[in-house]
């Protein structure tokens, strides 16, 4: 068993070029901490050090830390939020899940009329995969706001993110959202967010900020890093199934 943002970590060294989407170009600092940041059905987060001969993935629960808001919407949403869970991380909002309840509170405050259509497709299907299609498509108002809100939250908690770790090695985005929403990554709210830290800004603007785009990362990552220790795979079967995926992503690179 392996932490699955770890495994993140482990596949950031298999990746090719064309295998991230850069955000933001930054400027690289060798054997400096790496953040990845993981939106998905959760918000997972983790970060690599450099232990002196190469990088070592460390798990967190950076995820779970209490919701920030940074304006009047955000505190309305976080109210809201409160009141149903409690306790409101980060998770809560800068997730699928959070997106639908981003989109639902929009719909509550009535920001603007709930298209029939849209509600029908979320009953049908996946909500997050519906608003996250709308929003893209600016084919429904409610969508884009609420996909704008989570770009933004994502945004500010990367940029936490990579503050906390001193991220001038990169900030990665990983999770099975960042790669279909790249182009609202770009022109949207992101990178505002991301890089508003006040008298730290300009540390922001030094990182390199890339979304990962190949989906097996993790995969990948996870077979490195068990045949890095062999003991972890005591059966024969597991052990090649792990060198085929290794040899197959080496081979791509």
């Amino acid at each position: 068993m392996i932490n699955d943002l770890a495994a993140v970590g482990h596949g950031l060294a298999l990746l090719r070029p064309d295998d991230v989407a850069t955000l933001q170009q930054g400027t690289p600092v060798r054997h400096a901490a790496i953040a990845v940041i993981a939106a998905g059905t959760g918000l997972g987060e983790g970060f690599l050090v450099w232990d002196g001969t190469g990088y070592r993935p460390q798990a967190s629960e950076g995820g779970h830390v209490s919701f920030a808001p940074r304006d009047e919407f955000e505190c309305g949403l976080l109210l809201a939020l409160r009141e149903q869970f409690g306790h409101v991380s980060y998770e809560r909002v800068a997730s699928g899940p959070g997106l639908v309840s981003i989109y639902q509170y929009l719909v509550r405050s009535a920001y603007a009329p709930e298209q029939a259509t849209v509600r029908e497709e979320q009953e049908r299907g996946d909500p997050a995969e519906v608003i996250v299609r709308h929003g893209s498509n600016d084919s429904d108002p409610v969508c884009v706001r609420a996909l704008d809100a989570f770009v933004a939250v994502l945004g500010a908690q990367a940029g936490n993110l990579a503050l906390t770790v001193c991220a001038l090695g990169g900030v990665y985005l990983a999770g099975g959202i960042a790669p279909r929403i790249v182009t609202r990554l770009k022109a949207g709210p992101f990178l505002s967010a991301f890089g508003a830290k006040g008298r730290l800004s300009h540390l922001l603007a030094r990182m390199p900020v890339r979304v990962i785009m190949e989906p097996r990362v993790g995969v990948l990552g996870a077979a490195a890093a068990a045949l890095a220790q062999p003991a972890s795979i005591s059966s024969g079967p597991a052990r090649s199934a792990a060198r085929a995926a290794l040899t197959a992503a080496t081979q791509r690179r």
